[in-house]
C-alpha cells in the first residue's frame, strides 16, 4: 500500500494531501448521482452534481502556487517551475475532462463525442514523468 501511494505522489506529482482531497469527493459524488438520476432532486442539475470533483482542483492549485513561491524563495526556480507546470497540466487535463463530460450530460448532442471527452483521461495516463 505504502509503495503505491509513493508511485501515485510520483506519477501525479501531488502531495499524498492533495491526493487525499481528490478522492474525498468519490463519497459525496454517488450521492449526488443516485438523487439525480431517481428524480428525487428536481432542481440539481449536472453541473451541481460534479461540483465536488471541482472543489479539490482550486484547492490543489492554490497548494502548488504557494509550494512553487516557497521554492522560489529558496533559489529552486528550475525544480517549481517544473513542478508547476506538471501539477497544473494534470489539473487542467482533469478539469477539462471533467467539463466535457458535464457538458455531454446537460446538452446531449451529437456535436461532443466521448471520444473527444475520454481521449484527455487517456492523455494523462499516457503522461509520465
Amino acid at each position: 500500500m505504502l509503495f503505491w501511494l509513493r508511485r501515485l505522489v510520483q506519477w501525479l506529482g501531488l502531495a499524498t494531501f492533495q491526493i487525499f482531497l481528490h478522492l474525498l469527493p468519490l463519497l459525496v459524488f454517488p450521492a449526488l448521482l443516485a438523487l439525480r438520476m431517481d428524480g428525487l432532486a428536481t432542481g440539481l442539475s449536472w453541473w451541481n452534481v460534479f461540483v465536488p470533483f471541482f472543489n479539490p482542483a482550486g484547492f490543489s492549485t492554490c497548494f502548488i502556487t504557494i509550494l512553487s513561491l516557497r521554492l522560489f524563495q529558496d533559489w529552486e526556480e528550475h525544480l517549481a517551475v517544473l513542478c508547476l507546470f506538471w501539477v497544473l497540466m494534470v489539473l487542467s487535463l482533469k478539469c477539462v475532462f471533467e467539463m466535457l463530460l458535464c457538458q455531454k450530460l446537460v446538452e446531449q448532442t451529437r456535436e461532443l463525442w466521448f471520444v473527444l471527452t475520454a481521449s484527455l483521461v487517456f492523455i494523462l495516463l499516457d503522461c509520465d514523468k
